[in-house]
């Protein structure tokens, strides 16, 4: 397996896909680098280098104590940028992957960095607050720690059906597929799980907006039910200068899953748009 090496020396998996410009895939939580694994091959087969890593603490890579704040986040990032040599790359993150790719572009001024992607993405800023009315209160995001600890297997059964949006009349997603989520989500060490829970609920990525400097597609769910779109993706949308903002009616997070063929496609013709 392939490794790269942070300045912690923690160790992140990561698989690198085919030739041309290269396309950084950053997972959502609590999943891995797997569950790019139908769009980077997609991306790979049309031309271009898919590169997909899982984060510290979660799937391959190692298991680090700390380092599970965004500006370590993004500085794993860099690493990740370094070490594989890219340039002129499209960074793609979903979920708190989305945070990644702000931080990083902020913190490193986007080096290396063409476009940009955010996918039913968490920025830019996910807690209730005075000046952030459309945001989630901390007691739920307190209630998720708590079942957390108290079962994870069990939260996580439950959390993947809001995920994707299966309900009693909605099934955009396959037993199997909850199944294999959960069973991924497992891979990560509890700190790890937790502490990115807090890190991706409680950081503000507001003041990170005016550095998207780049062309950057945001793409969005309306019946996004674990990051509602009001707080995150329509705000983005507003802060950040040139944006695209593509909203998938009723789809729910997961649309990597709900609307594979639909974001693949989308996707591709942004990576082709000069």
């Amino acid at each position: 397996m392939s490794y790269i090496t942070t300045k912690d020396n923690t160790k992140l998996f990561h698989k690198d896909w085919g030739t041309g410009k290269p396309v950084i895939f950053m997972h959502g939580w609590p999943l891995s680098s797997d569950s790019w694994d139908d769009h980077a091959m997609a991306v790979a087969d049309a031309g271009f280098r898919s590169i997909s890593y899982d984060r510290r603490g979660f799937g391959r890579s190692t298991h680090p104590w700390g380092g599970y704040d965004y500006n370590t986040l993004a500085d794993d990032l860099a690493a990740v940028i370094e070490q594989t040599g890219s340039e002129d790359a499209t960074l793609v993150g979903f979920s708190m992957g989305g945070g990644e790719v702000a931080r990083y572009m902020s913190r490193h001024g986007g080096k290396s960095v063409s476009k940009a992607v955010l996918v039913s993405s968490i920025v830019p800023y996910m807690l209730l607050t005075d000046d952030n009315p459309s945001g989630t209160e901390q007691s739920k995001f307190d209630e998720m720690a708590m079942s957390i600890k108290e079962d994870r297997p069990a939260f996580f059964a439950e959390f993947f059906k809001t995920f994707y949006g299966v309900s009693k009349l909605s099934h955009p997603a396959s037993q199997e597929v909850l199944e294999w989520s959960r069973s991924v989500s497992m891979l990560a060490n509890l700190k790890a799980t937790l502490a990115c829970a807090q890190a991706f609920s409680s950081t503000d990525f507001r003041p990170d907006l005016s550095a998207f400097i780049v062309p950057t597609l945001i793409i969005h769910g309306t019946e996004d039910k674990t990051v509602p779109i009001d707080a995150s993706s329509r705000a983005a949308a507003k802060g950040i200068a040139h944006a695209q903002l593509i909203e998938y009616q009723d789809a729910p997070h997961g649309l990597l899953i709900s609307e594979k063929e639909r974001f693949s496609q989308d996707l591709l013709a942004f990576l082709r748009n000069k």
